[in-house]
């Protein structure tokens, strides 16, 4: 008996702009995300990494908020409920209520019943140094998670990452060994990596995990301390880009179909081709 094909879901990536103004940023996302189902038909709506305030070491201290009580998280809850649909609330900067002092880059995930599902802190740090091009130190304001965060989203499973995670593929690898068919990824790549490596990395971890792969980056400000490449996408499991932004703000719509996952998967069978026997990757908090 064959089995029935698992559905699939359209999933609506909202590629923002981001200003000074917390309230804004959070007004225009809301606009968007209600576009995105109403108009669109999205059932998951994906967005960028820090959408609700400009990305800088000198801003996350100043724009943090606790999870799920801040005013960004009520947002959040209040329209996937209104919407019914599963919403991956990009990234915000998170501050702690034990009194820690610590913030993290967190990405929120949604309910159609606007229940908080997943809490997932940024676990690699964008620290990197390229002379005459950027230097930037995460680690000097924020601190690293530790926990992979996976969403049942109807038959599918979707793990979720943030911007410098996509070059790790040890991470990937956890998340395709746990059944995931989709990664999603909140990025926010600049202007010297962007171009190297944004589509690259997507189409690789795609390749990596026979999976869908979702980047979701702010619009670009030239104006900005810190400018964002842009080009938000999808990435099939075949690593074949099936739809992707430009450089301002913009909505990229995709069909995930289930069935292309479980086709490459069954015609290249690499998983079960590993030789688990000479390496492997292990989730060690598990």
């Amino acid at each position: 008996m064959l089995e029935m094909a698992r559905a699939g879901f359209r999933i609506a990536l909202l590629q923002l702009r981001v200003g000074p103004s917390k309230e804004e940023n959070i007004s225009n996302a809301l606009t968007k995300i209600r576009s995105a189902a109403k108009d669109n038909g999205a059932r998951v709506v994906a967005l960028p990494e820090c959408f609700n305030c400009p990305y800088g070491t000198q801003y996350f201290a100043k724009y943090a908020e606790e999870v799920p009580t801040g005013e960004t998280c009520r947002s959040l809850s209040d329209v996937a409920k209104e919407l019914g649909i599963y919403l991956i609330g990009g990234t915000i900067p998170e501050k702690t209520a034990d009194g820690s002092g610590k913030i993290y880059n967190t990405c929120t995930v949604w309910s159609p019943e606007g229940s908080l599902m997943a809490t997932y802190r940024k676990i690699h740090l964008f620290d990197i140094n390229i002379p005459g091009a950027i230097t930037f130190r995460e680690s000097d304001v924020l601190s690293g998670g530790e926990k992979l965060a996976i969403i049942p989203v109807d038959d599918a499973k979707i793990g979720i990452g943030i911007c410098y995670d996509i070059r790790f593929d040890e991470l990937a690898r956890l998340y395709r060994n746990k059944g995931c068919d989709m990664l999603i990824y909140p990025g926010a790549f600049n202007m010297k990596t962007g171009p190297l490596h944004w589509e690259l990395l997507a189409r690789g971890r795609a390749n990596d995990t026979q999976s869908y792969v979702a980047t979701i980056s702010p619009a670009r400000d030239a104006s900005a301390g810190y400018i964002a490449w842009g080009h938000s996408m999808v990435v099939d499991p075949w690593a074949q880009v099936v739809g992707s932004a430009k450089e301002g703000e913009e909505m990229v719509l995709a069909d995930v179909e289930l069935r292309k996952v479980d086709e490459v998967r069954a015609q290249i069978p690499i998983f079960s081709q590993r030789r688990t026997d000479l390496y492997d990757t292990k989730d060690l908090k598990s």
